[in-house]
């Protein structure tokens, strides 16, 4: 949100430097994000003087151009090259002299002392485009006789600088969207730091208005009293639509908006002031003279004032008159419905809307306003008139007219300010320290919070709806604290806390230790949003879109559920990475993923069809390092990925004996394995799809698994590790090569190894796979490793040989396998 310097000193009369402006600002809640000077004109005209042509001859070298002698009131006169068709003697113009920034949209150069075709020019005689004063390029800006030669072209067009503050307003905020509410909380701050009342906030008079008619009466009709509380307004003709003055337009300027016209101009001006939001219909277009606020059909087509037309939703408040409708309240005007040159008469609208409609009605249709941005936040019901009137004496004093109708203010169920009873010891207990209750009154008077009664142990307070989030004592002190700044609460000496003491696993703790190992083998951690687009599941066959938890009311199209797995994400991040060709990639994510179960509905637990739990999900995509000259680049495979799986469940303290692991099959995955422990999956690895990684346009490889870690924090042993000492006795290792069944896999081969040895066997690898000459099509070759180990006492070989003629005899046996 832009707020003028300027614009504030009419409301609180500071002259303060504008860091002071910007830090007292933000301690008060109203965070500046930046502040920039502002220039009605780029430049401010600096190094441009008026002038008097002396002499204007022909160039001798150039048929186009012209030598002339400027006096600027020095001593000297300036020799100056000019290519304008309109130069003459005599004439009085604006000369622009060496050193000066000459701007030309976002582009500028320096006047300098040149030659041009040979001839010396000191300056250069401007036109009105080259200065920012006009668009016109047909000739030099020729002044007036009068006019006093060398005078700063500054102090003959008057330029007015500025500084713009941008302000990042919180969704709580409704209060200061405005100059006036910005002001307001400005005065009190400075108040506080002065420890007195030094500003008082001067709000715009509209005691001179009246009404001067009741030529033209238009009525107001409202259905939708809950989605509007309130709607005013009343009609002024006889107006003349126009260019506004300059002082209005550089106020708007200033903070980013386009002037249009006289009539439009002040409602925005208005709402930028109050922060109430206006609109002016054309009187003749409001067909029957009736205003009615009410919702159309659903897929009412409505074409927009940018010419888009619009299928209109049940829900979306419109504003109409008898046959049709002319705006969408708090949103957008309509195309025919708004004022034109030809207008000579208005209807204008001062009204208050529902901030969920108008949030509703602006998110179908991706239309950010002025306007819903303040109804969205919710707006005072109280200011309707004031901002009503302001706007009447602005129009009658700038574009003529007369007032000609009474106020028509639809305003069946008032809203009644809220109440609140603040005591002292209260304010001091949620400050954390004693805050003197004189001082804290002074703060909530400078507020604008009514007070109502006071004492020295309580007092009894109104909060103005403007303030549409303090209705308790909480809210009260908030207010308080904000402006008494939180810099001066002392940090006590003591703190209080509690030990927590669990026999169970801490998921905190064990996510901190798995992030911290993930990241030491160089993975990133990614975080995305838990909200997501449905499309995903919705062409997914992997996904049923019935399982989604939809969003009521989404942000956007792109946010309308819950995320049912993390892997879109994490694809989405990886896109994000390729496009900006970087290739090699190691992510995880801890992350929530929900899911919506018909069944649960039959439960008397509303919450029971709805499911959460942690996932933990990790990618590989590209090569396994940085390339380096004396190593060929090697890509990541499916068993890189299910080593740092295997990692993970080892880093846990989860028996690997415990854990089976099957083939699976499904349309995610090319190839995939799942883990099984305690007959339960505990997570799935493989290669994503074609058709997955197509959806996210992702073109290269991506291996991906995912961790069920709520549940596998269930069967982490609750018991720590221990310390082993090693033995002393030498470990020995064996070599089996054996010719296979293509379809068994190593971890059968495992499994049997330690169910046929479980006293000597301490590990089984595999060093080498063979398929192809002397061995059948239907068989492989597998070279398998087996490390033996007595902790009493030395192995002999007698022993060694037993132990392995036992594993071979097994494996023959159970998988026929031929020793090689």
């Amino acid at each position: 949100m832009k707020i003028s310097y300027n614009w504030l000193k009419q409301y609180i009369g500071i002259d303060l430097p504008a860091q002071t402006i910007s830090e007292a600002l933000t301690s008060v809640g109203l965070e500046v994000e930046d502040f920039t000077p502002f220039e009605t004109v780029k430049g401010s005209l600096k190094g441009i003087v008026t002038g008097k042509v002396i002499s204007c001859e022909k160039h001798p070298n150039a048929d186009k151009l012209s030598l002339t002698t400027v006096d600027v009131g020095k001593p000297e006169l300036l020799s100056i090259v000019c290519g304008a068709p309109n130069v003459a003697a005599g004439q009085k113009v604006l000369v622009a002299t060496i050193g000066t920034m000459i701007y030309s949209g976002n582009d500028s150069f320096e006047i300098k002392k040149s030659k041009i075709r040979g001839e010396v020019s000191e300056g250069m005689i401007c036109a009105e485009d080259e200065l920012g004063l006009g668009t016109s390029h047909d000739g030099i800006m020729v002044l007036p006789e009068s006019t006093e030669t060398g005078m700063p072209a500054s102090h003959y067009f008057p330029v007015e600088e500025d500084i713009i503050f941008e302000i990042g307003l919180t969704p709580n905020r409704s209060d200061a969207a405005s100059h006036i509410g910005v002001a307001r909380d400005l005065a009190a701050v400075l108040n506080f730091r002065a420890g007195k009342t030094i500003y008082t906030l001067k709000k715009p008079s509209v005691a001179g208005f009246n009404i001067d008619t009741n030529s033209l009466n238009i009525e107001v009709e409202v259905d939708e009293q809950q989605a509007c509380p309130r709607y005013s307004g009343l009609t002024i003709s006889n107006i003349s639509v126009a260019p506004s003055p300059a002082w209005l337009k550089n106020r708007l300027l200033s903070i980013g908006v386009r002037p249009i016209n006289n009539i439009v101009d002040i409602t925005n001006y208005v709402l930028f002031e109050t922060g109430q939001p206006l609109h002016a219909f054309d009187a003749k277009e409001i067909k029957g003279n009736k205003v009615i606020v009410k919702k159309l059909p659903a897929d009412t087509p409505f074409v927009t004032l940018d010419g888009t037309e619009r299928k209109l939703g049940a829900d979306d408040l419109m504003i109409c008159n008898e046959t049709e409708g002319m705006c969408m309240a708090g949103v957008f005007g309509g195309l025919h419905s708004g004022v034109s040159d030809q207008t000579t008469a208005v209807f204008l609208e001062s009204a208050c809307f529902e901030a969920k409609t108008i949030r509703k009605t602006s998110k179908r249709h991706t239309l950010q306003t002025d306007a819903s941005f303040r109804f969205e936040r919710g707006s005072d019901p109280d200011i309707t008139i004031y901002a009503l009137q302001r706007a009447a004496g602005l129009i009658k004093e700038i574009a003529g007219g007369t007032i000609s109708s009474d106020i028509k203010d639809v305003y069946p169920v008032p809203v009644i300010p809220a109440k609140v009873e603040l005591t002292s010891g209260y304010l001091d207990k949620i400050a954390g320290q004693p805050i003197p209750f004189e001082q804290a009154k002074s703060i909530l008077t400078d507020l604008d919070i009514k007070i109502l009664s006071f004492d020295n142990e309580k007092m009894d307070l109104e909060i103005p709806n403007c303030k549409v989030d303090v209705y308790r004592p909480a809210d009260v002190v908030e207010e308080i604290l904000r402006v008494y700044g939180y810099d001066n609460i002392q940090i006590p000496e003591k703190l209080n806390a509690s030990v927590n003491v669990s026999d169970g696993i801490d998921s905190d703790v064990m996510q901190h230790l798995i992030s911290d190992m993930l990241s030491a083998k160089g993975f990133y951690e990614v975080m995305n949003n838990s909200l997501t687009r449905s499309a995903y599941t919705e062409v997914h066959p992997a996904f049923d879109p019935a399982n989604n938890v939809v969003i009521i009311n989404p942000l956007s199209k792109e946010l309308d559920v819950m995320r049912q797995s993390l892997v879109f994400g994490g694809l989405e991040t990886i896109a994000y990475n390729h496009n900006r060709k970087n290739f090699d990639l190691k992510l995880y994510e801890f992350g929530k993923i929900y899911r919506f179960d018909k069944p649960g509905l039959n439960s008397k637990n509303d919450l029971a069809p709805y499911n959460e739990w942690v996932c933990l999900d990790l990618f590989m995509s590209g090569n396994k390092q940085e390339e380096i000259w004396n190593i060929n680049p090697v890509q990541v495979g499916f068993y890189d990925l299910k080593h740092e799986f295997e990692a993970i469940l080892k880093r846990l303290n989860i028996d690997r004996k415990k854990v089976s692991i099957k083939e699976e099959s499904d349309s995610l995955f090319e190839v995939a394995l799942s883990y099984h422990l305690a007959d339960h999956e505990i997570g799935r690895i493989g290669k994503l799809t074609q058709n997955t990684l197509k959806q996210l346009d992702v073109k290269k490889p991506v291996f991906y698994g995912t961790i069920h870690w709520t549940s596998l924090l269930k069967d982490i042993p609750v018991r720590p590790l221990q310390y082993e000492a090693v033995s002393k006795y030498p470990a020995v290792r064996r070599d089996l090569a054996l010719v296979l069944d293509r379809n068994i896999r190593f971890e059968a081969l495992k499994d049997l190894a330690f169910s046929t040895e479980k006293n000597l066997l301490q590990g089984v690898s595999i060093f080498d796979v063979y398929e192809g000459d002397k061995i059948p099509d239907t068989k492989k070759s597998y070279a398998l490793g087996f490390v033996l180990l007595d902790k009493e006492k030395t192995l002999t070989d007698n022993v060694i040989e037993k132990t392995m003629l036992k594993l071979q005899k097994a494996f023959e046996q159970q998988f026929g396998a031929v020793l090689r």
